[in-house]
């Protein structure tokens, strides 16, 4: 089965019809959304559709703290443009799909395989996978072989050996990675609608479980377009200038 990956969607429309054309041609079997479908964007209703039609198709889903928040009171957990934002938000998703984002699971397993938005350990505090040592973590925690997650918005891959050691590795986009099954994994695709490696082209990744092999993907896409609807629907302008610049 080929795993397509899609994580920090961020109501980007450009950029996640962009990801999901590209996995149409790569002839993936099933789709995994690792959360943070809403949020700095200026199309949260048409992403959130989205995702409800694949998810009805069979994909899988999870919960982000973006996706959290616009069905929860606010809180100074987030800074004060995000949550600019996930008020405005609020006010453009319908009811159905307002209850769509809050029953969302924060983690599903599958076989071997573990899927949540941050780290597997303590889901709900929304830690970023940043180092070795969260990875280890949250590997841990969820106790698979192979653990998918999103939330720092930057392409990267743990790897966990079967003596313990830790290992993190930067992949290059395309390039086809051997996974071995003695091995425990953390993948992290990077964000389709907000990238933050200073490449503004969107990341999504795909895992062939029959192969055991990976591969990380970046899709340009027409980030002005985007950003040019984040500044006409009044949003703050930092999260325009995100999209051109990929930062």
């Amino acid at each position: 089965m080929r795993l397509a990956l899609l994580t920090d969607l961020h109501a980007n429309r450009e950029a996640v019809e962009a990801c999901l054309a590209h996995a149409a041609r790569q002839h993936v079997d099933q789709y995994a959304f690792t959360g943070d479908f809403v949020g700095y964007g200026a199309d949260p209703a048409w992403v959130v559709r989205t995702v409800m039609v694949h998810v009805a198709r069979g994909a899988i889903a999870v919960q982000g703290n973006h996706d959290y928040a616009v069905t929860h009171p606010p809180t100074s957990r987030m800074h004060a443009e995000a949550r600019e934002v996930i008020a405005w938000t609020g006010g453009q998703l319908d009811a159905e799909q307002l209850a769509f984002l809050a029953a969302l699971p924060l983690t599903h397993k599958q076989g071997n395989a573990y899927f949540v938005h941050a780290s597997a350990h303590a889901p709900q505090l929304w830690e970023y996978v940043a180092d070795v040592a969260a990875a280890e973590r949250s590997i841990r925690a969820a106790g698979s072989r192979i653990v998918f997650s999103g939330h720092v918005h930057v392409p990267a891959l743990y790897r966990r050996a079967d003596d313990g050691r830790m290992g993190r590795q930067v992949p290059r986009a395309g390039e086809a990675i051997a996974l071995q099954p003695q091995h425990q994994y953390l993948v992290l695709p990077g964000a389709v609608g907000q990238p933050r490696d200073q490449n503004n082209a969107a990341c999504y990744a795909i895992f062939d479980d029959g192969a055991r092999e990976l591969q990380y993907f970046r899709v340009p896409y027409d980030h002005g377009a985007a950003a040019r609807k984040v500044i006409a629907a009044g949003l703050p302008i930092v999260f325009a200038m995100r999209l051109v610049e990929g930062i």
